[in-house]
This record gives structure tokens, sequence and C-alpha cells, in this order.
């Protein structure tokens, strides 16, 4: 069986600059477990899967996987999957706006020329960080609690842990323990000085550094702008300290915080299952 896919740079600035996505479209006819698989095998931070929708009011229906388990919504794979149906044919009803089917429901992908952007979902954890959970937190990242400005869950699908350090200079300078153990951490950085971007951020995860995070961004958004912290329009920059040049630029319009970014297809083929 054949399927159309595509890899994507998702919030990147120039080739090969922002966070690689594996697209696998038609693919009703996968089971779960060849979805796991194909997404072990890739081995990208995720894969996508493409499906008809089972909401009349959604383009397309999308499964995302990491190469150990399945999101019910992640940032950087709804702006690629959105490009790579784009770029399969995929004609939305709504002009200009890509409706997705998700576990976490429909999620709205506005479409501007070159770049792409999704309305974050509401976070499901809002509640500050735990002593314990703080401590551990900052165990696993090499720092003190003192250095600790704010800590809350930003749960959107991904189970982050926000904390927000002295500035962004405070971010990149974090080495994070090799042996940190299974947490999703979000550093969040305001700028002392603004001027391409106003904020940094990193996504610690287990055993890797996320390159550039959409559902952390969206988190990391909506914490910042409940506490007046940012303007309602502003660029993050994401994987500095990994070799990448990630730029997410978010939009508050007083309804919907939206999350956006190029999405740039790099490989176009066809995937044999």
């Amino acid at each position: 069986m054949e399927h159309p896919c595509a890899e994507v740079d998702v919030f990147s600035t120039a080739p090969f600059t922002g966070n690689p996505l594996a697209v696998i479209a038609d693919a009703d006819g996968l089971t779960t477990e060849q979805m796991r698989t194909i997404a072990n095998w890739t081995n990208f931070s995720e894969t996508t899967f493409l499906l008809q929708p089972t909401d009349p009011a959604a383009d397309y229906r999308v499964r995302i996987f990491t190469p150990h388990e399945e999101f019910p919504f992640a940032g950087h794979p709804t702006l690629g999957s959105a490009r790579a149906w784009l770029a399969f044919g995929g004609r939305p009803k709504q002009d200009g706006i890509v409706v997705q089917e998700c576990g976490v429901g429909l999620v709205q992908v506005r479409v501007d020329k070159d770049r792409l952007a999704f309305a974050t979902p509401p976070r499901t954890n809002t509640a500050p960080l735990t002593d314990k959970e703080l401590a551990e937190a900052c165990a696993a990242l090499g720092i003190a609690t003192d250095d600790v400005m704010a800590a809350h869950w930003g749960t959107n699908g991904p189970l982050w842990q926000l904390i927000q350090l002295r500035d962004a200079q405070a971010v990149r300078n974090v080495r994070p323990d090799p042996q940190r153990g299974d947490l999703k951490l979000g550093l969040v950085g305001l700028e002392t000085e603004p001027g391409e971007t106003q904020v940094e951020i990193r996504g610690i995860l287990e055993d890797f550094e996320d390159p550039v995070t959409g559902s952390l961004n969206g988190a990391a958004a909506q914490w910042l702008r409940e506490r007046d912290l940012v303007p309602e329009q502003y660029v993050a920059s994401q994987g500095s300290q990994i070799g990448r040049r990630g730029r997410v630029f978010i939009d508050d319009d007083g309804t919907d915080i939206w999350v956006g970014g190029r999405a740039d297809i790099r490989v176009k083929g066809t995937l044999s299952s």
C-alpha cells in the first residue's frame, strides 16, 4: 500500500532551521499499531497521519504520534499537517481557513501566504506546580528554585510544566541534567532588550530538546498574556541552543491566541507500507 508523504520544516526561518515533521496521507487503511510502528521508524519528534474527517465541519482528521506515544494535539504537527494537506491537493471548505480534527476537537488553521497559524486550544491544567514538582523540575534543569519567577502547568495535549526564569539569557544558560527523567519542561524568559524577538522558549523533554514547539508556545502565550507580561503580538525564539533558528509568531485577537510560523516542505514522495 502506498501513501503520499512529506517532510515539513515547521517554524523555520531558512532551510533546515525549524522542527521537522513527517506527514503520511491517505492513512485510513492503516491500523493504530502500524501508525505507531511507522512513527517509531521515522524517529521524528512527531509523525502525523491524515485521514478522512468524522466531523462534517472538518477538512481532514489527523493522528499525531511520537516514537513512543500518541498526542491528542501538538502545535508544529498541526501547522505541518495543514501545509502537507494543502500540497497534496486539499481544498478547505472555508477560504483561508483549514479546519483540522484531532484528539482535542476542531482546530482552525489560518493560511496567510507563507505563514500558517493555529488557534491554540485551552489548557486543561493551569495549576501552580507543587513544591515537590518544582523541586524535581529544577533538579532536572540544574537550577535552584530561587531562579524561578513562576511555575504552572500548561497542559494542552502534552503535559507541559511552564517554568519562567529571570530573563531570556537565563533560559539560554540552562544546561539540563542528562538523566532528567520523564518530564516535559517549558522554559520561558523575556528579553531584557527586545529586538527581533521578545521571548526565549526551550522545550526540554526526557531524552532530547525539542527544536521548536507550537503547543508549548501556545500555552506559554496564554500564561504570559494572562499576567500582562507580553503585548498582543510578539515573536518568540526557540532552538537557539541546539543549532536551530525557529521563530513563532503570537497574535492575541481578543478571542483566540494564534500561534504561527512558516511550514515549508523539504521532501515529498511516497511511503510504502
